[in-house]
């Protein structure tokens, strides 16, 4: 049987991430993002999205939102387009997918990466996806 999912989207768009070309909107994001919510026949609890807001700080005011309502258990699954919407910080994106979602009880997926916390062999999947997206976004790496 099926859980059931009260779900909080996260969209989030950086001034940076505006000039990249990329269908990366606040609007389709969320598009996107409830369509899937309704598809999977999940309940859409609430959308909370950073508007012009860098992805290399976790301390962003609807994220900071969403935390507290996934603490407080108002929501059991977190959506994202991509990793890269979580945040440009590896590190920080993994200690949440690994360790503080999973501590509150509540799912993640990285609808674009095919990221999702319910499969237990996904860690090595998040850190390289999130590598590779931060590298990326820096204009690659010289070795």
């Amino acid at each position: 049987m099926q859980e059931k999912y009260n779900v909080g989207i996260y969209c989030r768009l950086s001034r940076d991430d505006e000039r990249t070309g990329e269908s990366v909107s606040i609007e389709n994001q969320k598009i996107m993002l409830s369509r899937y919510v309704q598809e999977q026949g999940w309940n859409l609890y609430a959308a909370y999205c950073d508007d012009g807001v860098s992805g290399t700080t976790f301390d962003r005011p609807m994220f900071n939102q969403m935390i507290a309502d996934a603490r407080a258990g108002k929501i059991n699954l977190i959506l994202c387009k991509d990793l890269s919407r979580l945040g440009r910080d590896y590190i920080e994106a993994g200690r949440y997918t690994d360790i503080v979602f999973p501590s509150m009880g509540c799912r993640f997926i990285a609808l674009n990466d095919g990221v999702d916390t319910i499969h237990k062999n996904n860690e090595i999947l998040v850190i390289l996806k999130n590598v590779m997206k931060n590298t990326r976004h820096l204009g690659g790496v010289n070795c």
